[in-house]
């Protein structure tokens, strides 16, 4: 079986017989007879590829899911669009995706569960990953909406994550995880009207930085990329392409963020932070890694609003939006900037 893959062309549409070589690839990797059938899940951002699931006959596993990251051809990229921060960050993504697979994925447990990586291959600006397919894993569930059990299952998963990855050197991540961080973003930064929080963005992204607990963060870790097990008490994580250095709370305000209206946010903050350093201190106990957990988290609880201003940094240069100035995004980031005692988290 093959699939055919339509690209347009100047005004035409031709069929593109690709997939003999990444059957192949998926045969070896898991031993299958045949491959039965195929359907497309996802279409990657701009046309960049695309995610499948293969099902299998005679194989180890029944079903596998395969990343294929395949730009069009460059003569068919807007022009604008191959030369801009954008089409660089998310080539360099995959990448990253690709080497965290290769050589730091085997190092998740059971507790912070991610997809086997079954087979890797890249040829220049081309990647392709066979990995587990974690719905007939048992991690079936998605989540637009959250109950407090899930918030719970996905804030274990990250504490287990960043206690795995805990004072590790990204080597071939980026340097500094996540999509949104200030290296990554002048255009928003620029595109940005709140004058205080322009001014105060380096100084927040260098605190965050200067922390001196610094762990592996997930760096998109949204509610929309966890999957549950059946009964919501587990979850794996998917989508890597932003994994790297930096400090744990950019996760976690940034999960919560997904998950909560600002008021909700702002109402659990004291149980949500609760429950994910109750894990991560038995998390790094059961690492037997060396790590003063009383300084950790004193540092890591300071520096949870100083996460939570740096996204909301980025998303108001990103939509440019007005926002209440009673909202608690703007609360917390006022008391930040300004070294309010009730944050007690300068920026500067």
């Amino acid at each position: 079986m093959t699939i055919d893959l339509i690209v347009p062309i100047a005004n035409r549409i031709i069929l593109v017989n690709k997939n003999k070589h990444i059957e192949k690839i998926v045969r070896k990797a898991t031993n299958a007879t045949c491959i039965r059938d195929c359907m497309t899940l996802q279409v990657l951002w701009s046309g960049y590829g695309h995610v499948f699931r293969y099902v299998l006959d005679g194989a180890d596993v029944e079903t596998v899911v395969v990343k294929h990251v395949r730009l069009p051809a460059r003569k068919l990229l807007p022009k604008k669009l191959s030369k801009s921060r954008s089409h660089k960050r998310k080539l360099k993504s995959y990448c990253i995706e690709n080497a965290w697979y290769k050589n730091w994925s085997h190092r998740c447990s059971e507790a912070c569960r991610v997809p086997r990586c079954l087979a890797l291959e890249s040829h220049g600006d081309e990647f392709l990953m066979v990995l587990e397919d974690l719905d007939a894993a048992g991690f079936s569930g998605r989540k637009k909406n959250a109950s407090w059990k899930e918030v719970e299952a996905c804030l274990s998963w990250l504490a287990h994550f960043h206690a795995t990855f805990i004072n590790e050197v990204p080597v071939d991540l980026w340097k500094n995880g996540t999509y949104w961080h200030l290296d990554t973003r002048p255009d928003e930064l620029q595109s940005l009207d709140d004058l205080p929080l322009k001014k105060a963005a380096a100084l927040i992204d260098l605190k965050l930085k200067k922390s001196p607990f610094l762990t592996f963060v997930h760096g998109d870790a949204k509610l929309e990329n966890f999957c549950f097990s059946q009964d919501a008490n587990n979850v794996a994580a998917v989508d890597f392409q932003y994994v790297g250095g930096g400090c744990g709370m950019k996760d976690v305000a940034y999960f919560v963020g997904s998950c909560f209206p600002d008021h909700e946010a702002e109402l659990y903050e004291s149980d949500i932070l609760g429950f994910y350093f109750s894990v991560l201190k038995e998390a790094i106990r059961a690492q037997s890694k060396t790590i003063n957990f009383k300084a950790l988290e004193k540092n890591w609880r300071e520096l949870y609003p100083v996460a939570w201003t740096d996204f909301h940094r980025f998303i108001k240069g990103w939509c440019n939006e007005s926002w209440s100035r009673d909202a608690y995004s703007e609360r917390v980031a006022h008391h930040v900037i300004t070294g309010d005692s009730k944050s007690g988290h300068p920026a500067h």
